[in-house]
């Protein structure tokens, strides 16, 4: 058996080696010549898995370390026989992560304060409902949009699109690209989207590129439609519109689910996706090797700041935006490389907090965001 796995993919060397002939490559170098004798391919977002890449080869088997599948051709794998699978809610606390970082930032540089402000979740899923809780955590009103799981559930929890650009002080998009159909994505903030704002909403996209229409958002921050923007994930990446760069608020490259606990995630399931499909009896691999961040143990002293600015600082000790902004602004034309070298990133979960003076509330609120308390005996 031969397996061509993604050289980007983290702690997965070693896994299959005892049971196959193992390449590892570069996506770009992952090409229809290359896969012609391989029987499965375990692969990241920027290799396209399509007739023209494995039409005539031995492919099997396509496990992507991502949740995002829109670069596999799934009508082209069944008609050809090949299965497939994704990493559904790998990234998905890294995300989180990412947007509690993104609106602690945005709320300190605007002199803003988030509780009391109402935020709009576009796409309920895994990484929607993380962020519809961290919000609720930080006092945020919370309006769910998600019309595939509104028809499925009925609409008690959910609103329309159209109530998140009435009410909505925030806007957050964490759903999957669609091109056609009734929950066509694609595009989904263009012209009317933004006409029919009513609060001149901070908007985030990270999700894909593509759910924004990059002239209509240039123009529409351009012209105060829009207070403020953070991007992730851009229309043509890694080919940036400069342009809407510098209007950008926060602006990184790709990177909100690329903490080492969502990398992790995506290649356990990958692993163990190939033993099921090949039965190579290891179902329940585990990644290890995972780095440490330098500083694990967070200390909170509560005197003098608000609940905000306590909640503020925990998180933003665990990752700051600001230094992904300022390293993709310096050098918009290292995209790829910027997130093929990142750099150690863990979730609130692998952190420890001593709090002092810091009111009880506070503390369980932490703890509900994922922290690990320490007590006096600790």
């Amino acid at each position: 058996m031969k397996v061509i796995i993604d050289d980007k993919i983290p702690y997965i060397r070693g896994a299959l080696e005892p049971y196959a002939e193992v390449v590892y490559l570069p996506g770009k170098q992952t090409t229809a010549e290359v896969v012609k004798d391989a029987d499965a391919l375990v692969t990241r977002t920027r290799t396209i898995c399509d007739r023209k890449k494995l039409a005539g080869s031995k492919v099997s088997y396509i496990a992507t370390a991502t949740i995002g599948f829109d670069h596999i051709d799934t009508d082209y794998c069944a008609e050809a026989g090949i299965k497939w699978s994704n990493a559904p809610g790998c990234n998905a606390e890294s995300v989180n992560q990412y947007i509690a970082s993104a609106l602690f930032s945005y709320a300190q540089r605007r002199g803003l304060t988030l509780k009391g402000m109402t935020i709009g979740i576009v796409g309920v899923g895994q990484v929607g409902t993380r962020v519809a809780k961290t919000c609720e955590i930080l006092g945020m009103g919370v309006l769910l949009n998600d019309p595939p799981r509104e028809r499925e559930e009925g609409p008690d929890q959910f609103v329309s699109l159209q109530t998140v650009c009435e009410q909505a002080d925030i806007i957050t998009f964490h759903v999957p690209l669609n091109m056609h159909g009734v929950d066509k994505t694609h595009h989904m903030a263009d012209e009317a989207f933004l006409q029919s704002l009513h609060k001149e909403p901070l908007l985030i996209n990270t999700c894909r590129g593509e759910v924004f229409e990059s002239g209509p958002v240039y123009r529409a921050r351009q012209a105060g439609m829009v207070s403020g923007l953070i991007i992730d994930c851009w229309e043509n990446e890694p080919q940036l519109d400069l342009d809407l760069l510098a209007l950008v608020d926060y602006a990184t490259p790709h990177i909100a689910g690329y903490s080492k606990d969502g990398k992790a995630n995506g290649t356990r399931a990958s692993v163990r996706a190939i033993s099921r499909h090949f039965g190579l009896g290891i179902d329940d691999w585990e990644p290890s090797g995972v780095e440490p961040p330098p500083t694990p143990l967070i200390r909170l002293d509560g005197g003098g700041q608000t609940d905000e600015q306590v909640l503020a600082e925990a998180v933003l000790a665990t990752y700051q935006i600001a230094d992904d902004d300022r390293a993709l602004r310096d050098n918009p034309e290292r995209f790829e490389q910027l997130r093929g070298d990142y750099p150690v990133r863990r979730e609130f979960g692998f952190y420890s907090v001593r709090a002092i003076a810091v009111r009880p509330e506070i503390v369980s609120n932490l703890e509900k965001l994922g922290f690990n308390i320490m007590n006096d005996n600790d």
